[in-house]
């Protein structure tokens, strides 16, 4: 609950000689015994979000939590006797005029109180003070960069994490956002072959990444979200449109993040099985609720197998965090031929902007995975896609290493990795290489078993590149993958948004596929053979920050996430 500049709050434990505000009263500008009401009546709404009071709060707060007075009796709010009752405000009458505690008017023998300093006694932490004319998010927080030029002039006062303004007005009624569907079917080969006197039909099938915003990052970011109107914020509100938004769809697959544990086994999951899917779910390591599911329709596809990819690992203090990534090896039920099976990958790497150097070696975990997972009897790599939220934005040099399958990252700050800060503040150096031979990942992002003569033979190769500076170093992975977004409006040729909050808009997530030889919205470097890649026949058209600024942002009373859905639809030959 925001604390406004002009409000005095009651503190429990009130008594004769302990003045009832929080701080003395001028004649000037003191508002009546009324205005309190008046704001208790702001939050004190039948069905409204519910606040549990925070364990780090010393003392219980009527503003945190639902008051009952000693009968057990929920108390009045408009009685002012059913207040005194209860102990919150025992002294508190409705006067007009001038407003002094008694505590304070009891006291005139004594000698007057000390003019207090500027304290953080009684704050939460991390919260500024109240007369603070800015608010700087936690460390670590999900924010990136400045605010959207639309949403810089949003007044609102600073709110801890995990609180949200209270308003007794309704939402307001925003447009819904309208997305096209963007065909590209006509540029892709629709003739069919046949082998024995039997015709083999292509497969077709659609693909979704979509963050959905865990309710518990949402409370714990509660600044990033200040543009919004507290309903919407409700989980039970978000998950009716989320679930709304993914029948409506009905894509055959499903790459979501940020899928809170308890929602998935309760509601996600269970509602996902009645309209026919098959559901995979990795919780992310140590404290972490929230994780990567990958769903798909049991009408379209068999399960080959399942496997979860943990990014922490234990002793290496580069890759220290729980991050997850969840790789499903599917099979096409197609009753006309027999077709490849299909690798998919879902994860949602660490947010950090100024550690590019953990994201690198999570993505590479993730590749060696997917390379072993999806490898064919001839050594090739099946049909791959893989989605996620990368938070790194397009063309940077962890964009680029996905499509281009090789990064030279000699010199390179870790700040600039994923390109979500301008000017990073850390500018430490990737090192050489970025992560340690006892991983078991080669430079070439496949696994291996780590040797004395391989840890020799990798400090040569470092040693010469530094000093021929012929050769630099580099990561490579052998995957051949391509976006199946542009990045850019067709139209207006302005960025295309997937993720928007109070603090940015940009694009983190995406859906990067094996692109066939046919396959001619893909780049030339990234397309294969027709027999082992895919064709893009159409997406679901990404939006700009004008469209955004129409609907008030992300979330809003029709999208319950702060990100949007990517939708394609693949092409796979026989």
């Amino acid at each position: 609950m925001s604390r406004h500049t002009r409000l005095n709050y009651v503190r429990p434990g009130v008594t004769q000689n302990h003045p009832m505000f929080g701080r003395y009263l001028s004649t000037a500008g003191s508002p009546p015994a009324q205005t309190v009401v008046s704001h208790w009546r702001q939050w004190y709404q039948p069905g409204h979000l519910c606040w549990t009071r925070p364990p780090h709060l010393q003392h219980p707060s009527p503003f945190f939590s639902t008051v009952r007075h000693p009968a057990n009796r929920l108390l009045n709010p408009y009685n002012w006797g059913s207040w005194r009752q209860s102990g919150i405000l025992p002294h508190t009458h409705p006067r007009r005029g001038l407003h002094l505690s008694r505590g304070l008017m009891d006291c005139s023998d004594r000698e007057p109180p000390q003019k207090r300093r500027k304290s953080t006694e009684g704050r939460l932490p991390g919260e500024k003070s109240s007369h603070s004319p800015k608010y700087s998010p936690p460390k670590g927080s999900r924010s990136s960069g400045g605010s959207p030029e639309w949403l810089r002039n949003v007044t609102a006062i600073p709110v801890p994490p995990g609180k949200f303004l209270s308003s007794p007005k309704r939402t307001v009624e925003v447009p819904e956002l309208k997305r096209q569907w963007e065909d590209l079917s006509h540029l892709c080969n629709v003739t069919t072959s046949a082998k024995g006197g039997r015709q083999k039909c292509p497969f077709d099938f659609s693909v979704m990444s979509y963050n959905i915003l865990s309710q518990d990052l949402l409370c714990d970011n509660g600044y990033l979200y200040r543009h919004c109107s507290p309903p919407v914020l409700d989980w039970h509100h978000r998950f009716p449109n989320i679930m709304k938004e993914l029948e409506q769809h009905s894509a055959d697959i499903l790459c979501l993040q940020e899928v809170q544990e308890d929602h998935y086994k309760e509601q996600i999951k269970p509602s996902l099985e009645s309209l026919g899917y098959h559901c995979e779910y990795k919780r992310r390591t140590g404290l972490k609720p929230d994780g990567c599911a990958v769903v798909f329709k049991r009408e379209r596809f068999s399960l080959v197998s399942c496997h979860p990819v943990e990014f922490l690992r234990r002793g290496i203090p580069l890759l220290d965090r729980d991050n997850v990534g969840l790789v499903l090896l599917l099979r096409p039920l197609d009753p006309y031929s027999s077709l490849t099976n299909i690798c998919v990958a879902n994860t949602h790497l660490l947010y950090n902007p100024r550690r590019g150097d953990i994201k690198l070696a999570q993505l590479a975990m993730l590749l060696a995975e997917i390379s072993q997972v999806g490898q064919l009897p001839d050594s090739s790599i099946c049909p791959v896609v893989l989605c996620g939220d990368f938070n790194s934005v397009p063309w940077s040099p962890l964009y680029r290493f996905i499509k281009e399958s090789r990064l030279e990252y000699d010199g390179m700050p870790i700040g600039k990795v994923s390109g979500q800060e301008e000017n990073p503040r850390g500018q430490r150096i990737l090192t050489v290489p970025i992560w340690p031979r006892n991983l078991g990942i080669s430079q070439q992002c496949q696994y291996e078993t780590p040797t004395r003569d391989s840890d020799v033979r990798d400090l040569e190769q470092a040693a010469l590149a530094v000093l021929d500076g012929l050769t630099k170093p580099s990561i490579e992975h052998g995957l051949k993958l391509t976006s199946a977004y542009s990045h850019y409006l067709k139209e207006s040729g302005q960025p295309e948004i997937t993720t928007c909050h109070s603090r940015t808009a940009i694009t983190v997530d995406y859906i990067f596929y094996s692109a066939a030889l046919s396959d001619v919205t893909a780049q030339p470097e990234c397309s294969g053979s027709p027999e082992s890649g895919l064709q893009l026949l159409g997406r679901l058209a990404l939006v700009g920050e004008a469209e955004l600024q129409e609907v008030n942002g992300l979330p809003n009373q029709h999208n319950s996430s702060d990100h949007l859905p990517l939708l394609t639809r693949f092409r796979l030959h026989p």
